[in-house]
Parts: structure tokens; C-alpha cells; sequence
């Protein structure tokens, strides 16, 4: 049986885990209701992860680190934008070039840099967002079961964990709540009636390729100078392509995309906490407890993609009528 700190323990790694996820699947999010696909969120992720860890480890500031991450991510969305958007390209194809050169331009950088195999150097402390300990936490740290609760589960995160959970509250507000997001739904269903209207498709379009950026940059910079200590190869280990699969779990929105993160983040935990299973009749070795997740986001395409229904303009260039 598990005991109550093993769970703390676990749901706390649960946290650390998911947020990437819950980044990028927001990004995917709002550039998907727009009508933009796109499976170049691993590549904007690892970008940012990469000039995150290299100016952090230059510099020693984790604030000039988030900057350089999110100016990468950027630069990567701008050029998914020009092809799938103005060039009107098939915005897969674009997705998956942004993905290849991503993964060799960081290696390749890294190494020009730094020499160390495709690394960054390793990130002292001034490098790195460090843990907040919020109000009290220490106050109620041995008061039974709240404290280790507040203490642990909810305490001791970085300021980017914090920033992504109001990510969730704060999508749903725009897109539902906001005439912004109201358009850029509109977008994602029926373009050409959002430009009959006189609302500019491409702008809208670019506007949500832009905030995409913004979170893979802060989804990157997480993995780089928070949840690790500088950029390692291939660091994002395709948590782009899960997030893509609870997006569609989550049907495209963002408090079920929270629900669909965390259980990533908690199949991740359990496999990094226990080596085996033993269930009783058979044992659940090691390398199935580290491919769970990576299976469930293949049962998650194959099940719910029939089933969930994406914008239906999705992945359709709009050529204006004249």
C-alpha cells in the first residue's frame, strides 16, 4: 500500500512533470482553435530549452534565460506562421520541418558554444528559478496531512509552475469570456465569415501562432533552467507529441487539457518512482513503467481521435475571395 507522504511525494512529481505538458498543450490549444495545426510544438520547446539553458549559463540570470527562450520559441513560430499562414503551405509538413531543425540546430549550437557533446554547462544557482515557499508553508509544515499538503504538493514550486496554473483559468477567460477570443474561434470554424465581418483572418491567425510561441518558450525554459539544470540533448523527449495527444483528449479545451497533463505527469512519476510493479499475478517490468506514457498517448490518437472533433477549419490555409 501506498502510504500518505508516498502520495504527496508522487503527486508533487505529478506537478513538476505535467507543467511542460500543460504549456504546450495550451499553445497547441490556442493555435488549433485558430485553425493552425501544429505538431512543431516539441521543436519551439526544445529551442527554448536551448537558449534558455546557453544565456542563463552566460549570464548567470534565469530572467535573461526566460527572455532568450521565448525570443527562440518565437522565432520558430514566426517561421511556422510565414509557411502555414502567409506562403499558405500544408501546415504538417511545416510543423514537422520546425521539429527537424530544431532538434540539429540546438546540437549543432551547443556544441559551437560550449563543447560538450550538444550540452549547455551546468547552471549555478542564479542561473536557475528556484523555489517559492509561499505564505505559512513552514508555519503548518507539521500539522498532519494539511501541512505536508501546503507544504510540499503546494509550496516549494518555481515561479513558472505558478504561471502555468493560472495559464488555465486565464485561456479560458480569453476564449470564452473575450470578443479576442470569440474571433479566434470563429477563425478555427468559419474563416470566411470572421473576414466578411471585416476581421482580419491572417492577424488573428498570427496572434495565436504568437501566444503558442510564448508558452513553448516558457514550456522550454522549464525544462531547461527549473525542472533541470541546463539544456541536454533532445531534452524534451517528445512531450511536444504528448501534448498534442491530450489536447485531443481534452477536446480542445483548457481546464479538461489540465486533467489530461496531469495524468501525463502522473503516469511519469509512477514510472520514475517504482522500477517494477508487482501486481500479483504478473510484474510490470521497469521499461514498461517508462513507455506507459508513451503508449497511452498512441491508445489516446487511435481512440479519441474519431471522436474528438477539431476546429473545422483546422489545418486548411484561407485564401480570401475576391
Amino acid at each position: 500500500m501506498m502510504d500518505f507522504p508516498t502520495l504527496i511525494q508522487i503527486l508533487d512529481s505529478t506537478v513538476r512533470l505535467g507543467v511542460p505538458l500543460l504549456l504546450a498543450c495550451l499553445a497547441g490549444l490556442y493555435s488549433e482553435r485558430a485553425g493552425v495545426f501544429d505538431i512543431g510544438l516539441e521543436g519551439k520547446m526544445l529551442m527554448a530549452a536551448f537558449f534558455s539553458g546557453a544565456i542563463a549559463a552566460v549570464t548567470g540570470s534565469a530572467w535573461l534565460g526566460l527572455l532568450a527562450g521565448i525570443a527562440g520559441s518565437m522565432s520558430l513560430a514566426v517561421v511556422h506562421g510565414l509557411a502555414a499562414i502567409t506562403f499558405r503551405g500544408n501546415q504538417l509538413i511545416s510543423g514537422v520541418a520546425v521539429n527537424f531543425l530544431a532538434s540539429g540546430f540546438t546540437v549543432l549550437i551547443a556544441q559551437s558554444w560550449f563543447h560538450e557533446g550538444g550540452r549547455t554547462p551546468a547552471l549555478m544557482s542564479g542561473g536557475r528559478f528556484g523555489p517559492i515557499i509561499l505564505p505559512g508553508a513552514e508555519a503548518l509544515r507539521e500539522v498532519p496531512v494539511l501541512g505536508p499538503i501546503y507544504y510540499e504538493l503546494l509550496s516549494g514550486h518555481s515561479i513558472l509552475v505558478y504561471v502555468a496554473f493560472a495559464c488555465v483559468p486565464l485561456t479560458w477567460w480569453v476564449l470564452f469570456r473575450t470578443r479576442f477570443g470569440l474571433r479566434l474561434r470563429a477563425v478555427g470554424e468559419n474563416p470566411a465569415a470572421v473576414d466578411t465581418a471585416g476581421v482580419s483572418v491572417v492577424r488573428l491567425r498570427y496572434s495565436a501562432i504568437a501566444i503558442a510561441g510564448l508558452l513553448c518558450g516558457l514550456a522550454g525554459t522549464y525544462l531547461a533552467i527549473s525542472l533541470s539544470a541546463g539544456f541536454g540533448k533532445e531534452m524534451t523527449g517528445g512531450r511536444g507529441f504528448i501534448a498534442l495527444a491530450a489536447l485531443i483528449f481534452a477536446k480542445w479545451r483548457p481546464v479538461p487539457a489540465l486533467g489530461a497533463t496531469m495524468l501525463f505527469g502522473f503516469l511519469e512519476a509512477i514510472a520514475n518512482r517504482y522500477q517494477n510493479i508487482d501486481l500479483g499475478i504478473v510484474v510490470l517490468p521497469v521499461q514498461f513503467m517508462q513507455a506507459l506514457p508513451y503508449i497511452l498517448t498512441v491508445i489516446i490518437l487511435a481512440g479519441f481521435v474519431g471522436k474528438a472533433i477539431p476546429p473545422r477549419a483546422g489545418g486548411e490555409p484561407y485564401v480570401k475571395e475576391r
